[in-house]
């Protein structure tokens, strides 16, 4: 899991850099599984402040999901339950 955390911090973190030339115009998300540990995880990345809080969405035992662009804060809660 610590190695999933650091690869995500440094691709975000890299990614960027790389694109400090050009204006974000976007939000992009990465969820990860780990097969080994079984361990989830989501990153979300955004030219604005506090998706954090409606992007990312988890249970333990069912999986993960992202939800984007004009999130709609039922989408997640939805998409949990479709996997279960």
């Amino acid at each position: 899991m610590q190695r999933l955390c650091f690869f995500l911090l440094s691709f975000s973190f890299l990614t960027g850099l790389l694109g400090a030339q050009n204006k974000p115009i976007a939000t992009y998300s990465i969820v990860a599984f780990d097969p080994a540990t079984g361990d989830l995880g989501i990153a979300v990345q955004s030219k604005f402040f506090g998706v954090g809080s409606v992007v990312p969405w988890a249970k333990a035992g069912v999986g993960a999901v992202a939800t984007q662009s004009y999130a709609n804060t039922t989408y997640g809660p939805e998409g949990l339950k479709l996997m279960a």
